[in-house]
């Protein structure tokens, strides 16, 4: 759960050009067959399980975890499946399993709701004179980008797009190959996105 709902949480396809949000491939993402038969017992723990995930402390998104089955595929200091299963026979409990692969800081949430799948474009192009949540979000998301590439200039964080907010928009268009129109369309919106979750680490669960 905690994988999937980072992989929708932070656009991650989408961010590099898909229209989707998920596969439906173990190679990528996971699998699911609509219709396939279920074992009672698995569903029972899905349905008391649902809305965990993994969270670190001043993370907003759910951890990124992978793993593999540690017989078939080696991931030396991932969770592996059989790795789990030999800590939990030595009595590590489910919280102390996680904790001894992804650190002590890590802690199990649980989501308020799940409905739908959210997707972080406002719909509409953003421009010079916009304002609200989501040039709020821009500016937040610029801000941490500025932190790794120094070029770009850090702007207020007040949910108005003014002049400095332009400017930014128009070097990070300019740094990372896109049309430098000081506007944020589509393709921007998601390239900013992209580099957000690359530069906060997100995406590798650190």
């Amino acid at each position: 759960m905690s994988f999937t709902m980072n992989r929708v949480y932070t656009e991650y396809y989408r961010g590099r050009g898909y229209d989707f949000t998920l596969t439906s491939s173990t190679a990528f993402d996971q699998k699911w067959v609509y219709g396939r038969n279920i074992f009672d017992t698995i569903s029972a723990v899905v349905d008391e399980m649902f809305g965990n995930y993994l969270s670190r402390p001043n993370v907003k998104q759910p951890l990124l975890t992978q793993y593999c089955d540690g017989r078939n595929v080696s991931c030396p200091n991932w969770l592996s499946q059989w790795g789990s299963q030999s800590l939990a026979q030595q009595g590590y409990t489910a919280i102390e399993i996680l904790r001894y692969y992804y650190g002590e800081s890590i802690y199990i949430n649980t989501a308020e709701e799940i409905s739908g799948v959210p997707a972080s474009w406002p719909g509409y192009d953003l421009a010079e004179g916009s304002s609200g949540q989501k040039v709020l979000q821009l500016q937040e998301e610029l801000n941490v980008i500025a932190g790794a590439y120094p070029a770009l200039p850090r702007i207020a964080e007040d949910g108005v797009y003014g002049s400095a907010t332009r400017a930014a928009v128009e070097k990070f268009q300019s740094i990372f190959g896109l049309p430098v129109t000081g506007s944020v369309d589509y393709r921007t919106w998601y390239k900013i996105s992209e580099y957000y979750v690359g530069v906060s680490r997100i995406a590798e669960g650190i």
